[in-house]
């Protein structure tokens, strides 16, 4: 019987959810929001863009140098990637591996 009960419920927020959601849509459709309110909201969203900038420059003021580009170039020959002699060159398929016996 509780497996039922749980099974049940979870149709019943869905459709408790749907009803809220079309009833809220037809209230501010009859109702705006007075202007004020709309004003409100975009100094309030202005205010958290301008805080998330603050966050994000502090950060890379504090951790920009961790992504500074090298001042010494790297020596001929050298990869980043460690080329093994038999690595393709390029970015496209490698070959298949030698089928084993068994």
């Amino acid at each position: 019987m509780d497996d039922l009960l749980l099974t049940l419920t979870v149709p019943a927020v869905v459709v408790a959810s749907g009803v809220y959601a079309v009833c809220d849509c037809r209230r501010l459709r009859r109702y705006p929001p007075s202007p004020y309110t709309r004003r409100a909201a975009r100094l309030a969203a202005r205010e958290a863009v301008a805080l998330a900038e603050a966050v994000v420059d502090s950060a890379y003021a504090a951790l920009g140098r961790l992504y500074a580009v090298p001042a010494t170039p790297l020596p001929a020959g050298h990869t980043a990637v460690s080329g093994a002699p038999d690595s393709s060159p390029d970015r496209g398929p490698s070959r298949p591996a030698p089928a084993r016996k068994p």
